[in-house]
């Protein structure tokens, strides 16, 4: 019996059972569904904490103010000694693994244009920031060292911020308000997207350290130039423990901490965390696929157990077949084809069915899958590969039986 006439032989055999075949198939069609849905999710939790990273930079470090303890009261974060904009300089001039340092301060406020306004982050920094966070100029320029060292009124605006305040004009040139101080639009910031917390990272204006110093907070920062934190680039190749370490020493000496005393500051390994995240996320996705797995194996099991039940009803067909000359590896190949067939069906009901339960969760969820031909054809062929694995036994079985037994089987 060659292929074709024993894949329709196993077709026949299957249609006569349909509801048989429907429910054996049924284990394969949930296993492949979730096999391609579960590492849809994975990858896109995967892809989603490698968007944050690069849009946050490479290798970058946040130094903020750390919190103090008053009559045996701890009162939080950022309550300690102030950091200063010559913190930054010193971190970035006498550790080595550093790139830049950028001093920068927060606050919000809105900003105006015309009759339009919008409610937005100010923050007050230097060029090393966008050098430290990898964030290049769709359009303009960046600060010139005149403009940050002389307050100039100029600022350099998020994608978010040109959108509300222009919609599709050119912002470059033009004059907003900033706290009811006009400034000059020089730049627009190419499009970075969310944070890890979910934040509209676009939704910012930019402007000189000295220009938030002396304008926008009015001199609050005083003569020692307070600052709120310190985005740290470390250099391509170096070690950011080493690096964490030495800002740490750079800044004990500074602040003149005595030995074994709290740090006043806290230095964070941004990269650090969401390196974390990302190996969470990959373990999580490798967890569901194998879970899902399992639905496959489950299914394959159902399909041994119905072969086995096939090979028990039919024994007196084999034993025809047989007697008219069929081989046993004819037998085994009708058998282990009826088994594959019952599985690549499934995996493609099930194929179908895994791409209907990602749209699911991406129109009623909202949640970032990633669906690749490769998790399709994994799950495809693995499906196939249980029919076989699974299919085997009671095929085998059924080309063992002796004719004269087999056509003695009531």
């Amino acid at each position: 019996m060659n292929t074709l006439a024993a894949l329709r032989s196993a077709l026949r055999a299957l249609a006569a059972n349909k509801l048989r075949s429907v429910l054996t198939m049924l284990g394969i069609i949930i296993g492949v569904a979730a096999v391609i849905t579960m590492i849809a999710l994975g990858r896109g939790a995967t892809e989603r904490v490698q968007a944050q990273m690069k849009g946050l930079g490479s290798n970058i470090m946040m130094v903020l103010p750390g919190g103090v303890t008053a009559g045996g009261v701890r009162l939080g974060a950022q309550t300690g000694q102030a950091l200063t904009e010559e913190d930054a300089i010193a971190i970035a001039r006498e550790v080595p693994q550093v790139q830049v340092a950028a001093p920068t301060s927060r606050t919000a406020a809105q900003v105006v244009v015309g009759n339009t306004n919008w409610s937005t982050s100010i923050f007050g920094t230097t060029n090393d920031y966008l050098e430290a966070r990898d964030w290049p100029l769709a359009a303009g320029r960046g600060f010139e060292a005149a403009e940050v060292q002389g307050s100039a009124k100029v600022v350099i605006i998020g994608q978010t911020v040109a959108q509300q305040l222009f919609g599709d004009a050119d912002p470059i040139d033009q004059v907003i308000r900033v706290k009811k101080i006009p400034v000059t639009v020089i730049g627009v910031l190419d499009k970075k997207g969310q944070n890890s917390q979910g934040q509209d990272q676009d939704d910012m204006v930019l402007v000189p350290i000295s220009t938030y110093r002396n304008r926008i907070q009015g001199g609050v920062g005083g003569k020692q130039k307070r600052i709120g934190s310190i985005s740290v680039k470390v250099r391509e190749g170096q070690n950011m423990k080493a690096a964490e370490e030495g800002i740490r020493d750079l800044l004990r000496q500074r602040f003149r901490v005595q030995p074994g005393a709290d740090d006043p500051f806290t230095v964070r390994n941004l990269t650090e965390i969401l390196q974390a995240q990302e190996s969470a996320s990959r373990v999580m996705a490798m967890l569901l696929a194998a879970v899902a797995g399992i639905s496959l194996i489950i299914g394959g099991i159902g399909i041994m157990n119905i072969m086995l039940v096939s090979v028990t009803e039919r024994t007196r067909e084999i034993g025809l077949r047989m007697a008219v000359g069929a081989r046993g590896r004819d037998i085994l190949a009708q058998f282990l084809i009826e088994a594959v067939t019952l599985s690549l069906i499934g995996g493609a009901i099930g194929v179908a069915l895994g791409g209907l339960a990602t749209w699911a969760v991406v129109y009623f969820a909202g949640w970032q899958v990633s669906m690749s031909g490769g998790s399709i054809a994994l799950a495809a062929g693995f499906s196939a590969l249980v029919g076989v694995f699974f299919g085997f036994y009671p095929a085998r079985r059924a080309s063992r039986l002796l004719p004269i037994e087999a056509l003695r089987h009531e």
